[in-house]
């Protein structure tokens, strides 16, 4: 009788160590492929060379005239949309409320204008590039929030 408790036990610790054994292969398998996605996804952001929030362009006061410092940010989005076809580049012009709505709404549109002319200079295809219309800024401490031009690549 004792043989074959010994053989019961036996059993089911080899089970046991079966399911362990399982366990931690899933885990394992898991973990791999979980960091593999990670490392895929950062290496597709890195490619992309673009954070997903917006980049900004910010102009003089009553200016549609792009600054040299947009250049290195204007050169980034450029190569991104060249870098995929399929990707769009949303251009948004910002103005604030105060002085003339219409002018003002204006002046955001030749600014984001701008910033499209700069990108199909640089290679970007105009198809893949959208025109929002303009937008009033409301509200912020930072008085270029109302001269800006936002761009964001989907």
């Amino acid at each position: 009788m004792s043989d074959s408790n010994d053989d019961v036990q036996n059993y089911a610790l080899a089970v046991l160590a079966a399911v362990v054994a399982l366990v931690i292969g899933g885990v394992i398998t898991l973990a791999a492929s979980s960091s593999g996605a990670k490392r895929a996804a950062a290496a597709a952001a890195a490619q992309a060379a673009v954070p997903d929030d917006a980049e900004r362009v910010f102009f003089a006061v009553d200016s549609d005239q792009l600054p040299p410092e947009a250049m290195d940010t204007l050169a980034r989005i450029a190569e991104a949309a060249r870098a995929n076809p399929n990707a769009s580049v949303l251009i948004s012009g910002y103005h604030d409320a105060s002085g003339d709505p219409a002018r003002n709404a204006d002046l955001a549109k030749r600014r984001a204008q701008a910033v499209q002319h700069a990108l199909e200079a640089n290679g970007v295809t105009p198809n893949q590039l959208v025109l929002d219309k303009p937008r009033e800024t409301i509200g912020g401490s930072d008085p270029r929030e109302a001269r800006r031009v936002e761009l964001r690549v989907r």
